[in-house]
């Protein structure tokens, strides 16, 4: 459920994946729980009201991880 989110998406390991990626790739440290918001309602015939827990647990991790990247480029002198 939303509990199994990853509770730091900017973790070390994410942000060196992140920072090192060339500027055309696309990279997403909550791709699991967008996974998991999409196998719901698979699950679920597309019922979005059984999939709410889902849909809140990815923008929980979206808002964490750009509150935290905003603060760290903050720190770094960088605007974006």
């Amino acid at each position: 459920m939303a509990s199994e989110s990853d509770p730091d998406p900017w973790s070390k390991d994410k942000k060196d994946k992140f920072e090192s990626k060339s500027r055309s790739e696309w990279f997403d440290p909550c791709q699991e729980a967008a996974a998991r918001s999409i196998a719901c309602l698979r699950r679920n015939d597309g019922d979005r009201s059984m999939c709410q827990d889902y849909f809140q647990a990815y923008r929980d991790c979206k808002k964490n991880w750009t509150t935290r990247r905003r603060e760290e480029r903050g720190k770094e002198g960088k605007l974006f």
